[in-house]
């Protein structure tokens, strides 16, 4: 999930509140954030 907080968009987990990245800009959260979850849906598979 992304958060603004102050002039920031952190990346967070939702369950463990694990903070993936800080970022100036929406779009460079949204792209880690996809990052992220396309990682763990790769672990699932194998």
């Amino acid at each position: 999930m992304i958060k603004k907080i102050k002039s920031k968009y952190i990346v967070l987990s939702e369950t463990t509140g694990r903070v993936f990245g800080r970022y100036t800009t929406k779009k460079n959260a949204l792209k880690r954030l996809r990052q992220v979850e396309y990682f763990k849906h790769l672990k699932k598979k194998k």
